[in-house]
């Protein structure tokens, strides 16, 4: 009873102090993820480390707080008002290219760290930005205006090919069967495309890729 005890009081402390921390404590986990991770990590280290202290509370606590997290999941389900605080909605930290100072007092993020944020997705200006939202996993979800997106086919309405994903055929000198015969091709086909239009041999491939028109691309020891 009091390693249950101890467990749900850490459990519940813990959710408080990284609500209190803030998301850009969490760095890209849930709430909920992060103090699970959290306390298993300490549960299990202490044992492992200290030979006097025995497995059986160890094991209890990970127990009782694996109920607690899949419980607490299950109700964020279910439960509107459990869901707003593990898993808060998103908010504006930029709207229509001005900066909401309240946004960043809530994210705990500083202007500095914003514009960082920006550069790092090739923004220059905040003005070109239409959104920006803060997420509850401490990242940004940004969105250009209109006018400074990017230019793509389906803005002149033109047709493209359908996607093609390039198989890896070879990798480090060694030929993947299973790709030939998706790709309907024998090891001899292969080995005579690369003497014959890259010059190399099979051992001097770091890596090669295929697609469906047959499009062979090379990539040598260098």
């Amino acid at each position: 009873m009091e390693w249950f005890l101890r467990s749900t009081v850490s459990f519940f402390f813990l959710l408080f102090a990284a609500k209190i921390m803030g998301s850009r404590a969490i760095s890209q986990l849930r709430l909920l993820d992060f103090v699970i991770a959290l306390m298993l990590g300490n549960i299990i280290a202490h044992p492992l480390s200290d030979q006097t202290i025995g497995l059986k509370g160890s094991i209890i606590s990970t127990i009782v707080i694996v109920v607690l997290y899949v419980g607490s999941v299950f109700l964020s389900l279910k439960w509107t008002a459990l869901r707003k605080i593990t898993d808060p909605s998103p908010f504006p930290l930029i709207k229509e290219g001005e900066i909401i100072y309240k946004g960043l007092k809530k994210a705990r993020i500083s202007i500095d760290y914003l514009l960082a944020e920006l550069r790092k997705e090739k923004i220059e200006d905040v003005k070109k930005v239409a959104l920006a939202l803060w997420e509850s996993d401490g990242q940004m979800s940004i969105f250009l205006d209109p006018q400074y997106q990017a230019l793509t086919p389906s803005t002149y309405q033109m047709k493209t090919e359908s996607f093609d994903l390039p198989r890896t055929i070879i990798k480090e000198g060694t030929i993947d069967a299973k790709v030939l015969v998706e790709f309907n091709k024998e090891e001899g086909w292969l080995i005579n495309t690369l003497k014959n239009h890259h010059q190399t041999e099979l051992k001097n491939v770091l890596l090669a890729t295929i697609d469906h028109k047959n499009n062979l691309k090379i990539f040598l020891y260098r």
